[in-house]
């Protein structure tokens, strides 16, 4: 049988508790964005958050735009693995209800806290010319990702005329409703705009016939 090294046996505890510190500081982060802004949240308060040093935030992350930019890319990729999981419990194709579960997801990916820290990412980024060179690049590869999820639970046809852009059109609808929840609670609209557009997208993605 083989034997583990006490140095190989120490080592992975500490891969492990240094994956832990990061996640703890991704998420800390994201938090902190959500919560006070760009100008709020420096490294510092990030760290305290999270419960570990200064020194330790600057070990992961070298720079403040490191770490937000990075932060927000983790939770919008749990967030997009999340939305693609909801896959394995769907209606059939074709059906009402599957579309209405699918645009609520879509729509959630724009109405909390990921969606709230991303934009005052952007704002900042309009400010700062290399962090705004990252956002830029994170949101094109982040929308890209949500259509192609959008276009894959649908089950839809973008060869067809119009399914792209009514697709595309859902998106930013999802994000125009993100703003609106920004101020105040737009839930009750939300639901409204919400059952319109599975109706529309019901229509165009499974036209009647004949």
């Amino acid at each position: 049988m083989a034997t583990v090294t006490p140095a190989r046996g120490a080592r992975q505890p500490q891969q492990e508790r240094s994956r832990a510190t990061r996640r703890r500081l991704l998420e800390a982060a994201i938090s902190c964005l959500a919560d006070h802004g760009w100008s709020g949240s420096t490294v510092s308060v990030v760290a305290e958050r999270a419960g570990v040093s200064r020194g330790a935030a600057q070990h992961h992350f070298r720079t403040r735009e490191d770490l937000f930019t990075a932060a927000v890319e983790h939770v919008a990729e749990m967030r997009q693995r999340a939305v693609q999981a909801v896959a394995d419990n769907l209606p059939p194709p074709g059906s009402r209800a599957r579309t209405r579960i699918i645009v609520e997801e879509l729509v959630g990916l724009y109405t909390g806290p990921l969606f709230r820290a991303a934009l005052h990412l952007w704002v900042a980024a309009g400010d700062e010319a290399q962090l705004r060179e990252r956002v830029t690049a994170l949101e094109a590869r982040v929308g890209r990702e949500a259509h192609r999820t959008a276009v894959a639970l649908l089950a839809a046809d973008e060869t067809v005329p119009g399914v792209r852009e009514t697709v595309q059109g859902l998106l930013d609808m999802a994000r125009g409703l993100g703003l609106a929840n920004l101020l105040t609670d737009d839930s009750a609209r939300r639901e409204r705009v919400v059952s319109q557009w599975s109706r529309i997208l019901d229509g165009v993605l499974n036209p009647v016939t004949g």
